[in-house]
């Protein structure tokens, strides 16, 4: 079978949270179509805005789960947050402070910043992304910090996330509390911004892929912005009442009650004539 998705796409950008998996369970369905594409050859590329984990960690999360996944796949936002910090912070390295996983601390003091702790260490900048172990005191020093004057970045702002157990508040729950404290607002990375999206089509060598996601203002806005096709998955968060009544750049392509819909169209569309995107 030649490697290529239905209607000529040549590869998959797969959100995860909602999509493949929620919490640490797989989504039913999830680890059979993923398992299919890798069988035929189809390459798929994992884009997260969870910038909590390292791709070596997502990718063994994934192959726990039955999927086949190598830390190259993985694109999160972590990264694509901590470029947004050196635009923002120009030339200078500077100090920083990391509301955030220890992941993500790595990520910066990579980059060669100096990561402090606290607001009285007069960081230049406040950079912010999940971690479910942030709590009050880390919001209130980042508070603190951005009302000083330190610039503040978001590697993304996605409201809420889907939990094996529900629906959870997001990383944009919690920078929505700084926000409140301080009265501005972060620049932000990661979906529904374009880049990430074009960089994992470009390290994959994709020139037609087919951006798959169940968040119509990140996953679905980010992939149209990158001039792709996408599709609405309705495992996690949006449903296809809220993508009838969206606004012309959050509209999917296509709608698809789950992923191995991708795989079961007789006619090899990805989904039906309602679903399409006016």
């Amino acid at each position: 079978m030649s490697p290529t998705l239905p209607r000529g796409h040549d590869g998959l950008l797969c959100d995860l949270d909602g999509v493949v998996y929620a919490g640490g369970g797989a989504v039913p369905g999830a680890v059979e179509t993923l398992t299919a594409l890798a069988e035929r050859g189809v390459p798929v590329g994992f884009v997260t805005n969870n910038a909590s984990r390292a791709p070596e960690s997502v990718a063994e999360h994934l192959r726990s789960l039955g999927v086949p996944a190598r830390p190259e796949q993985v694109f999160g936002s972590a990264p694509a947050g901590v470029d947004l910090l050196e635009e923002t912070l120009g030339a200078r390295t500077g100090r920083v402070l990391v509301v955030g996983s220890d992941y993500l601390r790595q990520v910066v003091r990579d980059r060669g910043f100096e990561v402090v702790a606290a607001s009285q260490d007069r960081p230049d900048a406040v950079i912010q992304g999940f971690d479910p172990g942030v709590g009050w005191a880390e919001l209130a020093q980042a508070a603190y910090a951005v009302n000083a004057g330190a610039a503040w970045v978001a590697t993304n702002l996605d409201a809420s996330i889907p939990r094996a157990e529900g629906i959870a508040p997001g990383n944009g729950a919690l920078v929505g509390a700084v926000g409140q404290a301080t009265g501005t607002a972060p620049a932000a990375a990661g979906k529904p911004e374009p880049l990430l999206f074009r960089t994992a089509a470009r390290a994959l060598g994709l020139t037609r892929p087919l951006v798959v996601g169940d968040r119509l203002d990140t996953d679905i806005r980010g992939g149209n912005a990158a001039g792709f096709d996408t599709v609405l998955v309705l495992t996690g968060i949006d449903t296809r009442e809220n993508a009838g009544s969206a606004p012309e750049a959050d509209r999917p392509t296509w709608i698809v009650e789950d992923l191995p819909a991708l795989l079961s169209e007789p006619d090899g569309q990805a989904g039906t004539a309602d679903g399409r995107r006016g």
